[in-house]
């Protein structure tokens, strides 16, 4: 089956009760039993629920695993991943990654005895020097958010393989649609499903996906003993933002891939990060592993100021001032004070997120549109 076709039908049977192509919303906190043990399946709804068990099947097809495992958020999903760790376990981290990642291995799992690493791992060598005995996950976000640095999976996973070392990819900026990681040898994928496998900006989600029964036992025993599971209304949006994900997606890449080349050649532009460009020094990994260059651009202004880069996050009326990410519609947002506001400055500053880096999730809309709006809010500066 491939991907389009997928989306619309992998684990999706209309309703055996009343043959609703649609899969319904199971609202309901528990099930009635014939007697203690014998039910058809389910018994309380933190633990299945009809809605998510769709969605959870659906979403391994996607990703190529075996199971899928929902959660209330991304965060979530990487709360139960980091659990599989125990205290004086150590985690080498991709250095550019999501604030929110950030804080919660240093500021939570960081007081439970587990050691994290941030290194720039573009090239695989350097984890040679932070891998000890010790070390039990590689956590690798490609492209990196917000700088777009490509993290070559597979180079990854073959670096440490025999090594008793998961890896993990959070693949939320490439999506099932551009790049599946397990089919490159990661133990486990991670998605905040907020972003484009929602795909319209209205509800919060995050799932877990692996090829290993056992790490899938391990998740779905986390899944149900602590809690953090989506509600069915959740799973049913999510299950209606993935039949679109293959076209929106597509069309995302094709406006961002137009709005960078019109931002490298902009004279109030000092540089633009973007994997789509023979420069970038990941594109021809990223044109190995995914099948188009992603939604998401980033960019730096000459004037190298914060006060001229608000100047342009006001200025727009297409691009929202917002965070999040892979909606239809398009956002304009600054990363030193929104998304990874919670990362100290000067490690911010390390991997190049400068107070004027602007990071755009570009949408749908009529890419003329997009551009006549970034053109008018950089006049601004």
């Amino acid at each position: 089956m491939k991907f389009g076709t997928k989306v619309i039908h992998a684990g999706i049977e209309p309703d055996p009760s009343t043959g609703a192509i649609m899969t319904p919303i199971y609202q309901t906190s528990t099930y009635v039993q014939a007697a203690p043990g014998d039910h058809k399946g389910y018994e309380y709804a933190r633990t299945q629920n009809p809605t998510r068990t769709v969605l959870e099947k659906n979403l391994a097809a996607l990703e190529n695993g075996i199971d899928a495992i929902c959660f209330a958020s991304g965060l979530a999903a990487m709360d139960s991943v980091l659990k599989l760790l125990n205290p004086g376990d150590e985690v080498i981290a991709t250095d550019d990654l999501y604030g929110g990642s950030y804080r919660i291995m240093t500021k939570v799992f960081g007081k439970y005895g587990i050691k994290f690493q941030f290194a720039g791992i573009s090239d695989v060598s350097v984890m040679d020097a932070l891998i000890t005995p010790n070390t039990k996950m590689i956590w690798v976000e490609t492209p990196t958010n917000p700088m777009l640095n490509i993290i070559d999976i597979e180079a990854v996973c073959d670096h440490v393989k025999g090594k008793g070392i998961l890896v993990c990819v959070d693949n939320t900026f490439a999506s099932p649609y551009l790049q599946n990681p397990l089919d490159l040898g990661a133990d486990i994928v991670v998605h905040s499903a907020t972003k484009y496998l929602g795909g319209h900006s209205d509800v919060i989600h995050g799932v877990v996906v692996t090829k290993n029964a056992e790490i899938a036992a391990q998740i779905r025993f986390l899944q149900n003993a602590v809690g953090a599971v989506p509600g069915p209304q959740d799973c049913f949006l999510i299950l209606r933002g993935i039949k679109t994900l293959h076209i929106r997606v597509e069309r995302a890449c094709q406006n961002a891939e137009k709005i960078a080349l019109f931002l490298q050649s902009h004279s109030k532009v000092s540089k633009v990060y973007y994997p789509g460009f023979s420069s970038h020094p990941g594109h021809e990994v990223a044109k190995k592993q995914m099948k188009m260059f992603g939604g998401m651009v980033s960019f730096d202004l000459v004037a190298n100021n914060e006060e001229s880069a608000r100047k342009v996050l006001s200025g727009t009326h297409y691009f929202s001032l917002a965070e999040s990410l892979g909606g239809v519609e398009s956002l304009i947002g600054h990363p030193a004070s929104m998304t990874h506001g919670s990362i100290p400055k000067e490690e911010r500053l390390k991997v190049g997120l400068t107070d004027s880096l602007i990071r755009l999730s570009v949408g749908i809309e009529d890419v003329d549109d997009l551009i006549q709006d970034l053109e008018q809010a950089l006049a601004l500066v």
